[in-house]
């Protein structure tokens, strides 16, 4: 069944919703009533997150009985061969239709630069984020944040940086600076009525990895856990009450329930547990993605379960995608029929000059990709959520179609 189906018989569910409700004022009226006790029930770990928040959090619990949300990476910025092209997509480009979650990243936010280290504007990444949350989509945010003690980058994974910036550390008062400038822009996000946009936060991601000053080769799971928590509370502190709290782990170094909770802070503080995974090259490496990815949606969703917890894939892909049915044959192969939020590929930068060997760098197709029919098919499954299918769901309401 395609999309359009899809979409007119929700419009015909929601004609007889509506019927149903002239008939019967005073039944939806206790609905409602039982809807708001259930929204209460939702345990964040921000017990004082937004009412909208809140709303959010429940609904994609609801949503992920329906199958999961296709995300992408700084998709309203820019695309292979464009940039800021209002109203532009490379995923709408190819299916007509933006993706259900837009990933951006607030790097470079900490010296309060004006634009990030992708060189997107914050003020655009603002509007993108508005826009995306105007069409009911979803937006999460990653920080690639610069090394505090050392002046290098995320990259410059020094010994001790964790410990340097914990209360007591020498770089403890610069790193709270270097926060108090992501909760500005964080309450900065706002809707046309002025109320704060929920975002789907992923602070230090890929941490069972070795390339970040956050890995836990350079960091215990006591200072990985103090520096968890400690940032959890200063955002409630500074007023920061629309974050969703995304735990996230590399592949790397995950194979068991145990490797993925090492370094878990706890039940009430984070809100959804996930991994990144990226294919790294046919033949032999595209079957130990599918394996390791099958494994990893097993282990997560189980966790998940056991915890009352969302899941998702946060980060994957293909670089250049240039299997030709990646999209139905390897992706969706690979989460299976487990229940997941939402899987995220990253960015279309184009040609990147940087890379060694310098060459063209994307992970979703755009409309002379090889993989572009098999991707109309993905979009096209049952399974498979883009902003038309969480627009008719109204994640930002009560009231369901």
């Amino acid at each position: 069944m395609v999309k359009n189906v899809k979409i007119l018989m929700l419009v015909a569910l929601a004609a007889i919703s509506c019927k149903e409700a002239d008939s019967s004022k005073k039944e939806n009226k206790s609905e409602g009533i039982e809807e708001v006790k259930e929204i209460q029930k939702i345990s964040l770990a921000d017990k004082n997150a937004t009412t909208e928040t809140q709303i959010l959090y429940k609904n994609l619990f609801d949503l992920q009985e329906k199958g999961y949300m296709f995300g992408h990476q700084d998709d309203l910025a820019y695309g292979v061969n464009w940039k800021y092209e209002e109203g532009r997509s490379d995923i709408k480009d190819v299916v007509s239709d933006y993706p259900a979650v837009y990933g951006w990243d607030i790097g470079r936010i900490e010296n309060k630069e004006e634009k990030n280290l992708d060189g997107v504007p914050f003020a655009k990444m603002r509007e993108y984020i508005q826009q995306a949350h105007s069409r009911g989509g979803v937006s999460t945010i990653s920080w690639h944040i610069n090394n505090p003690m050392t002046g290098g980058d995320s990259w410059d994974n020094a010994e001790g940086t964790v410990a340097s910036i914990l209360p007591g550390g020498e770089y403890h008062d610069k790193y709270k600076g270097w926060l108090d400038n992501a909760a500005d822009f964080l309450l900065s996000l706002k809707d046309d009525e002025g109320k704060l946009i929920p975002i789907l936060y992923r602070p230090y991601h890929e941490f069972t990895g070795n390339w970040f000053w956050w890995c836990k080769n350079t960091t215990s799971k006591e200072q990985f856990v103090e520096l968890w928590k400690f940032t959890v509370n200063y955002y409630m502190e500074k007023g920061v009450h629309n974050l969703i709290y995304v735990y996230n782990v590399s592949n790397a170094n995950v194979t068991s329930k145990a490797d993925f909770l090492e370094y878990y802070p706890g039940d009430d503080m984070a809100d959804y547990v996930s991994f990144d995974i990226y294919q790294m090259g046919d033949g032999e490496k595209q079957e130990q993605f599918i394996k390791d990815t099958k494994n990893l949606v097993a282990v997560m969703t189980e966790i998940a379960q056991e915890r009352n917890k969302l899941s998702a894939i946060a980060e994957t892909g293909y670089e250049q995608v240039p299997d030709k049915n990646w999209w139905t044959q390897t992706l969706d192969k690979a989460i299976g029929d487990e229940k997941i939020s939402f899987v995220l590929v990253w960015r279309n930068h184009g040609w990147n000059d940087w890379l060694k060997p310098a060459r063209m760098h994307y992970y979703a197709p755009y409309k002379d990709n090889v993989s572009v029919e098999d991707f109309k098919e993905f979009y096209n499954q049952e399974n498979t959520l883009f902003q038309s299918d969480v627009t008719k769901f109204n994640l930002y309401s009560t009231a369901k179609p």
